[in-house]
């Protein structure tokens, strides 16, 4: 099963996807991740990606595209796989159909988080990030139970330095412009679900697996 989390940036995908993985034993495939791990090997995709994700501005679809299609050709993804981040756009959404086409498969369900701006910016001021397997926490809704200690391989939490109020509002608007369109493609596809995140990671992870099943 081949499933995608839509989502402003704080709308909880990345906690969602976590969740999932437990539950569904599919494989996470983060855009995200997979640009701070290019970052930190400094591959060449990585340092092209790194000018972008400094400034919060979205990395450009052709860097984009080929990070995520080269992970979705790992044995690991046969099964399939949760895509979280990506696509972000049209030009990626038709580049991730055709890649898949090619391999006999497809996208199966689109869930959309949807979240409210002052809650999204309320979030993401207390995110917090494990160093090592990338597990999201939040100090008011999803703290670690040892302070900046992941609770599930016990590496150091930080703060992404566009975790602040201007850089989100930026994210958010930029979501909004090449983001959403997203919406009527999948809705047309007849594979767009919408959940509420409100009520905590749990009662939202509850909605999503009503809405797979």
């Amino acid at each position: 099963m081949y499933i995608i989390l839509l989502g402003a940036p704080g709308a909880g995908k990345g906690t969602q996807a976590v969740m999932l993985v437990d539950k569904m034993k599919l494989v996470q495939v983060a855009s995200g991740d997979l640009f701070r791990k290019a970052l930190q090997q400094e591959t060449a995709l990585g340092k092209k990606a790194k000018a972008y994700m400094e400034k919060g501005q979205l990395v450009p679809d052709e860097i984009t595209i080929q990070m995520v299609l080269e992970r979705l050709e790992a044995p690991d993804v046969n099964n399939g796989a949760i895509l979280d981040g990506f696509p972000r756009n049209l030009k990626q959404a038709k580049a991730l159909d055709k890649a898949l086409a090619k391999q006999s498969r497809a996208i199966d369900k689109v869930i959309n988080i949807k979240v409210l701006e002052e809650e999204v910016i309320r979030r993401l001021g207390g995110r917090w990030i494990c160093r090592n397997c990338q597990a999201p926490y939040n100090e008011v809704d999803s703290p670690p139970k040892v302070k900046g200690k992941c609770d599930r391989c016990g590496g150091e939490l930080y703060q992404r330095a566009d975790d602040n109020p201007t850089t989100i509002k930026k994210r958010l608007e930029i979501y909004l412009k090449e983001t959403s369109p997203l919406i009527d493609y999948y809705k047309k596809a007849g594979k767009l679900v919408e959940v509420i995140s409100e009520g905590g990671p749990e009662a939202v992870n509850k909605k999503i697996l009503t809405a797979l099943r």
